[in-house]
Order: C-alpha cells, then structure tokens, then sequence
C-alpha cells in the first residue's frame, strides 16, 4: 500500500506535472509505491490540465532531401502535336463459363458453388473428386433430397403418450 497522497506529495506532483514531465517520471520521483497510474489519477482528480512543455523527449529526425531535378534549359516550345481521335477499341469477345449444370449432382466446386446452390459435400475432401451437389437449393442451403437427410423431424423417446406424461407431471405436484 502507498503512503497516501500528503501535502508535501502533492506540492511535488503539481511542480513536475507543470514542469511537463510525463505520469511515470513524476512516479519514479515520488518513489514510495507511486504507480504511473496512481499519478495520472491524481492529476485528474486535482484538475491540473495545462503543461509547460511537451512530456515527450524532443527527437532528432533526420530526412534526406530528395534530389531536385536538374533544370533544364529553355527550349522553344515544339510545334503542337495532332491529337487524332481514339478509336473505339473493340474488345475480344468474352467467352460466357459454362455454369454447372444443376440437375446432376456432384457438378459445383469451391469456385462455381452460388449463392441457391445446394451446398451438400459429395466425397473426401481430401480428393480431387470432392465436389459439391450443386442442385438448386430450395429454402435453405440444400436441395429438397439432401435437405431430407440434413433436417429429421425430432422422434418422441419413450413412445408415450401425452395422458402418461401428464399424469407423470402431475405426480410431482401433489
């Protein structure tokens, strides 16, 4: 635990902090346990706000100057150049990709899978034959086939029915 902030403390953390020395110059000063924390809390608390000098050391920076161009000589200006127009330049047709045809699955890869793509994985990963079902996906992210396999409905365990649960309820209760 720190001595506590005495009148003779904060006498010298009001002289250093307008002096601009930084929170844990002023810290190390004090000595006694003064954290750099402790010394900012104070300043604020005290309401001291204005400094004589920047906290921080001055820097020498040293740049070097960019090499100016040499000058040049004056030259008599050259007879103006003939600007012809552009021709429109007609670009190569593109040829359209082939989309991956959605009825036969296992046609998408990484790279042509689409945003209504069945996204359900067909083989290893690990093999150059992984590929991706690549049907229209319907709600969701699969198609209606694999999203019969991806979403079971919940089976009730037990087979009960629901008087036997409730009667089992009620037990609890009275």
């Amino acid at each position: 635990m720190t001595a506590g902030w005495t009148e003779d403390r904060v006498g010298a953390l009001k002289k250093l902090w307008l002096e601009g020395q930084s929170a844990s110059q002023i810290a190390k000063a004090l000595g006694g346990g003064v954290t750099r924390n402790a010394v900012i809390g104070k300043v604020h608390r005290l309401g001291l706000s204005g400094r004589a000098a920047p906290s921080q050391p001055a820097r020498a920076t040293f740049r070097p100057s960019r090499p100016r161009p040499a000058a040049q000589p004056t030259q008599a200006p050259s007879a103006p150049r003939r600007i012809e127009a552009a021709q429109p330049r007609v670009a190569a047709p593109v040829a359209p990709t082939p989309a991956p045809i959605p009825d036969l699955p296992g046609t998408a890869t990484v790279m042509t899978l689409g945003a209504h793509m069945c996204k359900w994985p067909i083989g290893d990963p690990s093999s150059t034959e992984f590929s991706f079902c690549g049907r229209r996906a319907s709600e969701g992210v699969y198609c209606m086939e694999h999203a019969r396999v991806a979403y079971q409905p919940q089976i009730r365990k037990g087979g009960k029915d629901g008087a036997s649960e409730l009667a089992r309820s009620l037990r609890r209760y009275i």
